[in-house]
This record gives structure tokens, sequence and C-alpha cells, in this order.
């Protein structure tokens, strides 16, 4: 029996799903539609090159542009990328699935028409599950078909006209579809965040949006509770996180705007104006129908057999849920640190580097999570960046762990680590003398010092107050430059005090 999945996600009841918070009495629903660009090195239905920068129109042989006699031909490569993207979400893989032509005219589309995938595409349903902050989600997919991508209109440096390149026309695309089933911006931004780790993670994407190779289309509309789904609007070709957010926020506020003033909202497709934080209609937003599809007479269907999934499952890496899960279940992290982990292959590799380098799962997280992603933001550079190497950061742990040194000399430590002052954990704490003491009675002389003019918070701590012994034990550890035992300075602290 035939196989279709809907192919407009916003015609769909939404019966059961749940709402978000308002926004100025209103509800907002979002949904992605998500060009990922396949990591091919020839284009989906030719031999043509996919490398980024070459000059225009040097990439698009005669297939590309359709010219009489030619004729398409599947790029296997294409194909396993999307049975991987399957895999990886829990979706259903089509054994048969169909293309079709996509008929529009625009001076960048040389054929007049786009070969997708409508009634019947290679990967229907699954879904993307990922954290708000501590708050674990999931949107479901509609499906994810494969499709060419078109030329790309430049206008900036022609006056009065515009210029064509058809480098990209035929480059191997995956749209993914969501249900409509985001109610914030944040929630909306976290998912593409999640599905851009994911093909990336699995290989199938490179994930460069600047290149645009991995675009996201925002459909936003707002709703009162209880009432219909509202019109929406499609904001196209959002090729940054921080553009994203302006763009659905502007849009949401636009809207409200709109309804509370009396107009209705009108079917549309909107670019997004970084330099003025709006967006702006582009065009009336077409439905299926008007693109009139048919199957594409040039090309068979495209099979795949339960033999070539299982190929492409056995050479899956470990996913990032997957690991996720591991950390929680033998390393005793919590679900959101090891989803934070798990953001990035680097990033898991740096943590079980560390690990296996004698830090303690636990302290590692801290500190990768903490420290190390602070300093990363700060610097805007990635993981693979680091000064501090995850074996440097292992040793480090380590020497905490084994009582060779407090957790505050860690930290001048992991500042001449950072700063290239020096590349060997133990040769900074000899050469700076970190070690805490373990001369009792040098220890004591410094408690007793300390005693001797804080009788305020000696006072304090005997009528009761906690906090008195706090600054009591900070007095002996700046003292002492932070190399005492703090457990020793709390029993020797609290013999003293009777």
């Amino acid at each position: 029996m035939t196989e279709t999945v809907v192919a407009n996600p916003f015609e769909q009841a939404q019966a059961g799903r749940p709402t978000g918070p308002l926004v100025q009495g209103f509800e907002v629903i979002i949904g992605f539609e998500t060009h990922a660009q396949l990591s091919t090195e020839s284009k989906i239905f030719s031999r043509a090159s996919t490398a980024f920068g070459a000059e225009p129109n040097t990439q698009a042989c005669a297939v590309d542009l359709a010219l009489p006699g030619t004729l398409p031909v599947m790029n296997k490569g294409a194909v396993e990328r999307a049975i991987k993207l399957g895999l990886a979400l829990g979706s259903h893989i089509a054994p048969r699935s169909v293309f079709a032509r996509k008929n529009y005219f625009y001076p960048d589309l040389p054929k007049g028409y786009q070969i997708s995938q409508f009634e019947i595409p290679v990967v229907q349903g699954g879904t993307v599950s990922f954290f708000v902050g501590d708050e674990l989600k999931s949107v479901r997919l509609v499906r994810a078909h494969l499709e060419e991508d078109a030329g790309k209109s430049l206008h900036e440096n022609f006056i009065g006209q515009s210029g064509i390149d058809l480098n990209r026309a035929g480059t191997p695309l995956l749209e993914i579809v969501t249900e409509p089933d985001m109610r914030s911006t944040a929630e909306a931004v976290a998912y593409a965040k999640e599905l851009h780790k994911i093909v990336t993670w699995i290989g199938i994407c490179d994930g460069n949006m600047q290149e645009g190779s991995f675009r996201c289309d925002a459909n936003v509309s707002v709703r009162r509770p209880g009432e219909p789904l509202g019109t929406r609007r499609e904001i196209k070709n959002l090729n940054s996180f921080r553009f994203m957010q302006q763009a659905i926020d502007y849009e949401i506020r636009w809207q409200i705007g709109e309804i509370e003033d009396g107009r209705k909202i009108q079917q549309a497709t909107v670019l997004f104006d970084p330099d003025t934080g709006e967006t702006r209609a582009m065009r009336a937003k077409e439905d299926s129908a008007d693109y009139r599809y048919f199957p594409d007479p040039d090309l068979p269907p495209l099979a795949i057999a339960q033999d070539w999934i299982d190929r492409v499952k056995a050479d899956m890496p470990e996913l990032p849920r997957a690991m996720a899960e591991r950390y929680v279940r033998d390393h005793g992290l919590s679900e959101y640190d090891a989803a934070q982990l798990t953001q990035s292959v680097a990033l898991a590799r740096y943590f079980d580097e560390a690990v296996a380098k004698g830090a303690t799962p636990k302290l590692a997280s801290n500190w990768i999570t903490g420290e190390i992603a602070r300093r990363l933001n700060a610097q805007e550079i990635g993981i693979e960046a680091a000064p501090v190497k995850a074996a440097q950061l292992g040793q480090l742990i380590a020497r905490i762990s084994d009582g060779t040194i407090p957790n505050s000399a860690a930290r001048v430590v992991f500042d001449a680590l950072w700063s290239g002052e020096g590349s060997d954990v133990d040769a900074i704490i000899a050469a700076k003398d970190l070690k805490p003491m373990n001369d009792t009675g040098a220890l004591e002389k410094i408690i007793d010092a300390v005693l001797t003019t804080n009788q305020k918070n000696i006072d304090e701590y005997r009528a009761g107050k906690d906090k008195a012994f706090n600054a009591l034990v900070g007095q002996v550890m700046k003292a002492s430059q932070g190399k005492a035992n703090p457990a020793q300075v709390n029993a020797l602290l609290k013999a003293k005090l009777g």
C-alpha cells in the first residue's frame, strides 16, 4: 500500500499539544522547515562539484540546467545521508519513495521546476528532543525529503539588474519539516540548535550557516487560547541563531499588533532584515496546489531495501542522546549535564579524554560546563581551540581528587595552563609552591594568630552564628595563602573553639 504524509503540517489538528507561555494573551505556534545541504562532493543528480566559493557559473553542468537530451541520475551518497537522519531521529524510512517536479518560475531556477519529493518522502515521522533550560522538550517531525537546490540571485553589485549564479543549482538538500509543536522563541531556537547538532554529529551536513549549508524557515502564527490555528507567515532563510530569535520575536509582536488593531493576518513569505530588526513581506505564500506537483518522468521510484538500511546503521556513530544516557547511567551525571557535554562530538571527546586521564566524571563535567565554557564563550572559540587540553584537565582534576592541591590552588594552575605559562600540572604546582601545608604545628600557629585578632567572630560563633565560623576559616585560608587543608582547618578550629 502506498504510504503518504500530509505535506502541510499547519493544516493538522493540534489536539492535546501543550500550550506555552502566553505573549500579551496570545499563544504562539511555531513550526520549522530546515534545508540541510548534504555533505556529498557532487550534486544530487549530476557529477558537478558542490564545493563552496567557486567563480560564478563554473559548477553548473548540462544536467543541472536540464538541457535537452540530459537525464538526472540519483546520487547514492545523498540517499545514505537521508537514511542516517531517519535512523538518528527514530523515523520511518520509506522502502519506496517518489520524486516529483515542483513547478514555479524564478530567474535562478533554469529548469522552471525543482526536483523534490511530495506525496511519498524518504523519511517520515520522528522526534527531536532537547532541553530548554533544564526542561526536556520534544518536537515531532512530519517528514524529511530529498530535493535539489536552486541557483542564487545576486543584487548587490548590479545597478538596476540582478546577476544569476547557478553553482548551487542541483546541490543536494534534505528538507526537514516539523509539526507546529513549538510554543516560544526559546523553544524554537533550542530545536534548531539540536537539529544542527544532530546533522553535523552524524556527518550528513557541515552545518555552516554563513555559507547556506543549514538554512531555517520559521512558520509563525498566533492565536488566543482555545481558538483555531492562526494564519501563518513564513520567515525565510534564517542563517544564524541570533537572527532567528530576533526575527521570530519581532514577527510575534507584529502579528499580535495587527490582530489587536482589527486587521487580519495575510499568509505570506517574509524576510528578516538584521539592520532594522524587522520582517518584511516578500511574496504571497504558495500552497502545494500552486506548484502543480507531478511525478518526475525521468526518475524511477527510489527503492531502499532493509539490508541497505542495516549497512548504514552499522556505520553510524554513537548518537548524542544515547551518549548522554550512557553518561547518566555510567558516570552518575544529571540529564542536563549529560546533554550539555554532548553538544558536539568534540566536546564529548574532550570529556571522555579528561576522564580517561584521571578526572572524576562529576568534577570533569563541572569544570567543562563551568569555567571552561565561560572562557570559551568570552573568547568566542570552540572546545577544539581551548588552550587547556583534555589530558591537562584530567591531570589537574586528579591532583584535586588525591589531595595534592585544594580547589583554590587548582584555579591558579588552571590559569597558568590557559595563559600558556606552563604545560605540565605537576611542574606548575611545584614552581608555584601550591601543595597544601602538612605541618600541623605551623597551621596551629596561623590559627592562633587569627583567633587572637578576631574576637568578634569568636563571640558570634559561640552565640550560634555559623557564618562567623566560615569567616574564621576564610581568614586562616588567606593567611596560609590557600595552602591549608580546609578539612584540617575546620577540625583544628572547632577543637580550639571548644
